[in-house]
């Protein structure tokens, strides 16, 4: 009889120690989960299909390119720049995520601002289009730390004083999405 005592307190132990690992798993899964930013999901969707809700926009669905620290570059026929301030939600995104201690130093921290000063820098037309729904075109003049300076021009023309027929100052909180043409933003 003592022999089955022994064996059953012993049992009721290692249940016992089995239902704290579990819990203490769950909790340190949870623990690790709240680390996970939503551009870790992303980082972890480059050169896959992803369908994008844009604020001011709607769904976007195009081919993940590339992460910045802030913004993402889709491939939707034209390539898009969507700020992460911008995006709503997105759709049958897969729980996949990279680690938070893996982003590349370089490109986690290339800003939206820094993406905007490389425009200015090659005097680039892009289209802006805000979150309200409303574009303007034009070349990023001067990039702050929290607005674009747009001159606004027709297209096809090179932004010139005589070809400028105004100013915009843009937040960067109200742009959904940056196109650059004619060419595209990567390499």
């Amino acid at each position: 009889m003592r022999w089955e005592e022994l064996f059953a307190d012993l049992e009721a132990q290692a249940r016992s120690l089995g239902r704290a690992e579990e819990g203490e798993l769950s909790d340190r899964t949870r623990g690790e989960m709240a680390q996970v930013t939503l551009m870790n999901r992303l980082q972890a969707q480059v050169s896959r299909q992803v369908t994008v809700s844009i604020r001011g926009l709607g769904d976007l669905t195009g081919r993940l390119q590339r992460t910045g620290a802030d913004w993402l570059l889709l491939q939707a026929p034209d390539e898009v720049i969507v700020p992460l301030a911008a995006v709503m939600a997105l759709r049958d995104l897969p729980p996949d995520a990279v680690s938070p201690d893996s982003s590349g130093v370089v490109a986690g921290g290339l800003r939206l601002t820094s993406v905007l000063r490389g425009a200015a820098r090659d005097r680039s037309v892009v289209v802006v289009t805000r979150v309200d729904g409303r574009s303007l075109t034009g070349t990023p003049d001067r990039v702050g730390a929290d607005f674009v300076d747009l001159a606004l021009h027709d297209p096809v023309e090179a932004p010139r004083r005589t070809e400028v027929r105004a100013r915009a100052t843009v937040s960067l909180t109200a742009i959904a999405c940056i196109r650059r043409r004619p060419t595209g933003w990567g390499s």
